[in-house]
C-alpha cells in the first residue's frame, strides 16, 4: 500500500481545491477576483495615501511542525520521540540552552543576528481542534463564538476609515481567505501584471475600456456591482503594474509559488499606493509520511523555500522595508512522537515566526510546557496565538486590539517594538 504525504482533508483544502471558491470576474477582466459583497465596490475612487506600517501574514497550510523549525534540543523528550526524524542538536542554528533553528533556515540567519526575527513557541488555539477546514476557520476568523463571517485582517482594515480594496490584498492566489472576508472590500490578485483588462495597451484599449464601462456601468445586481468594482480595481492597481517589474538587483527569489508571491508582494509594497494588509500562503506542510531528515524530505524542502523567499523579499523592500512585519500562522502543529510512517500526525501547539525592523528578534519567546508528559499527545499551547496577532496589531499598526480580537485577555510579550 502506498503511504499518502499528508491527509484526504488536507487535499481537498489545499489551493488547487476548496481555495478555488473564490469567483473571478467575466467580461475581460484576466484576474480579479472577488468574494460576494465582501469586495464589491460601486464607484472608482482614488487609491489610498501611503501607508504607515505594512502587515503581511504568511499561513503554512496544512499545520506546520514547529517542533522541526525551533527546535527544544534541551528536552530530553523530543530526541527520545523521534528517533529517526528528530533534527541533532549539533547541527542546529542560533542555538541557545533550550533551542535551535532548522538549518535549512540559514538565509534567515542574518537577520536573526541583526534582531529583526523572533520566535515564539507553545501558541495556537486555546483548544485543540485538528480539523484543517475548522481550525483554518477558527484561526482566521479569530473570534470563536460569533456567527459573523468575519475575518481579523478585515476587522483590522475596518479601523483604517478607508473602505478600498487595495488596503488589503491576497496575493498569489485567486481567492480571497477567510481572514479577509467582512464587510470591507478586499481582493485577491495572482500575479501584479494580471490586474488589466484582457488585451490592455493594444491599439483597441480604449475602445474596450469604454464599452466595458458602458456595459457593466449600467448592470445591475452583484454581476454589475463586482464589474464596475473590478474596474475600480484595475485603475487603482494601474501605479503598481507600472512600477518595475524586477527585484532589486542582487536579489534572487526561489523559482516557486511562494517565491512568485512573495515577489509581487514585495513589488506591491514597493510602489508605496497605500497596501496595509498583504495574506500569502505556502502549503503542503501536511507531512503524515515523508517527513525526512536533513538530507531528504519534504520538511527540508519546505524549509528552505520559506528561508529562501523571506529573505528575498526582506531583501527587496528596499526603503519600504522599515514599515513592513511579517508574521507566519499555521492552522495547529504535529503530534510530539513521530507515526509508523516517519511522518508526524495532526497536534496542537506550534510556533510563530516575526519578522521586520519592529521586531525585538534574536531570541525565543513564550513559556514552554515541557513534553515530560505529552509523549503520545500534543505539544500544548501557552500562549493564545491572538496574543502574538495582538502585539503587532497594536504596536506596528497602530490598531484596536479590543476590535480586531474582541473578548480576547492580550498576553503582551514585548516581541515587538512599538512604532
Amino acid at each position: 500500500m502506498t503511504e499518502e504525504k499528508c491527509c484526504d482533508e488536507f487535499a481537498g483544502l489545499s489551493r488547487r481545491g476548496l481555495f478555488k471558491a473564490g469567483f473571478g470576474l467575466a467580461a475581460g477582466l484576466s484576474v480579479v477576483s472577488t468574494f460576494g459583497q465582501a469586495v464589491l465596490q460601486e464607484t472608482r475612487a482614488a487609491a489610498p495615501g501611503p501607508a504607515d506600517a505594512v502587515l503581511v501574514v504568511l499561513s503554512l497550510r496544512g499545520a506546520c511542525d514547529g517542533l522541526s523549525l525551533v527546535v527544544p534540543h534541551g528536552d530530553p523528550v523530543y530526541a527520545q520521540a523521534r528517533p529517526t526524524i528528530a533534527v541533532p542538536s549539533s547541527r542546529l542554528l542560533a542555538k541557545d540552552g533550550f533551542f535551535g533553528l532548522h538549518p535549512e533556515l540559514a538565509p534567515l540567519l542574518p537577520m536573526w543576528n541583526a534582531g529583526e526575527l523572533a520566535a515564539v513557541h507553545a501558541t495556537g488555539l486555546p483548544v485543540a481542534n485538528r480539523s484543517h477546514f475548522a481550525a483554518m476557520e477558527a484561526v482566521e476568523d479569530a473570534d470563536p463564538g460569533s456567527s459573523a463571517r468575519v475575518g481579523w485582517l478585515n476587522r483590522l482594515v475596518g479601523q483604517s476609515g478607508a473602505n478600498d480594496p487595495l488596503r488589503a490584498l491576497q496575493v498569489g492566489s485567486a481567492s480571497v481567505p477567510t481572514s479577509l472576508v467582512g464587510p470591507q472590500r478586499t481582493a485577491a490578485i495572482r500575479e501584479v501584471d494580471r490586474v488589466r483588462l484582457a488585451g490592455q495597451d493594444d491599439e483597441f484599449e480604449q475602445a474596450r475600456l469604454t464599452s466595458m464601462q458602458t456595459v457593466w456601468g449600467r448592470a445591475g445586481g452583484s454581476l454589475g456591482t463586482g464589474g464596475r468594482s473590478a474596474l475600480g480595481l484595475v485603475d487603482s492597481f494601474a501605479p503598481i503594474r507600472a512600477s518595475a517589474p524586477e527585484p532589486t538587483p542582487g536579489v534572487v527569489y526561489p523559482e516557486n509559488d511562494l517565491g512568485r508571491a512573495l515577489a509581487a508582494a514585495a513589488r506591491t509594497i514597493r510602489a508605496d499606493r497605500g497596501v496595509e494588509v498583504i495574506a500569502l500562503d505556502q502549503g503542503d506542510w501536511d507531512m503524515h509520511a515523508g517527513h525526512g531528515t536533513l538530507e531528504w524530505g519534504e520538511m527540508r524542502s519546505n524549509t528552505r523555500q520559506l528561508a529562501q523567499g523571506l529573505a528575498a523579499f526582506f531583501a527587496d523592500l528596499g526603503a519600504q522595508r522599515r514599515k513592513v512585519t511579517l508574521v507566519t500562522i499555521s492552522e495547529f502543529g504535529r503530534r510530539v512522537r513521530e507515526n509508523a510512517s516517519g511522518g508526524t500526525d495532526h497536534g496542537h501547539g506550534n510556533v510563530m515566526f516575526l519578522l521586520g525592523e519592529g521586531v525585538n528578534g534574536g531570541r525565543y519567546y513564550g513559556r514552554w510546557p515541557g513534553l515530560a508528559n505529552t509523549l503520545d499527545a500534543d505539544l500544548r499551547v501557552t500562549l493564545d496565538y491572538r496574543s502574538v496577532l495582538g502585539e503587532v496589531v497594536a504596536k506596528r499598526m497602530g490598531a484596536s486590539t479590543a476590535k480586531v480580537f474582541p473578548g480576547v485577555t492580550m498576553n503582551m510579550l514585548g516581541a515587538v517594538k512599538a512604532r
